[in-house]
């Protein structure tokens, strides 16, 4: 399916911009990519840049999905734009990655619509309900991305071995 989320115009201040914001992203990569995350709960995204071509890294939420893959949301903390690993994703589909505890994974990326889109949404958002505030706070629909192993289930997969 295509990535297609048009930015809204209303919502939450755009996460990443402050510099602050950005050192603590980048230690929490550093952290989950060579420790992991104790909960299992969040996973370090590797997308490859829209205009840049150069790898990007982000800790994003995942969320197990039955068949070995996972969903991760584009929420940007419920501001009015999509994040910018969205446009790196919808960019390059076929080359996007996830990393833990020293293991990488290539995924193929598909973004959810529809009844799909929504079954989900209810999982996530019982899951952690933060995600339903973003939701009320934004008026663009929020993208959810489904990342499934490249090589198909028999794929080893850092998250769900």
């Amino acid at each position: 399916m295509s990535f297609d989320t048009h930015n809204g115009t209303r919502g939450a201040r755009q996460p990443g911009h402050s510099r602050l914001e950005r050192w603590g992203n980048t230690k929490m990569v550093e952290r989950i990519r060579r420790r992991g995350d104790r909960r299992g709960t969040k996973v370090v995204l590797v997308t490859i840049g829209k205009t840049s071509g150069m790898e990007r890294r982000t800790p994003v939420r995942w969320f197990p999905d039955e068949g070995g893959g996972g969903l991760i949301v584009a929420s940007a903390s419920g501001a009015p734009r999509n994040p910018s690993w969205y446009y790196n994703i919808a960019a390059h589909p076929d080359r996007v990655a996830l990393e833990l505890a020293g293991e990488r994974t290539d995924v193929i990326a598909d973004q959810l619509h529809g009844a799909e889109r929504d079954a989900a949404w209810v999982e996530i958002t019982a899951a952690a309900r933060g995600f339903a505030r973003y939701e009320r706070i934004t008026d663009r629909v929020i993208p959810v991305i489904r990342l499934t192993p490249r090589g198909g289930s028999e794929a080893r997969h850092p998250i769900t071995d």
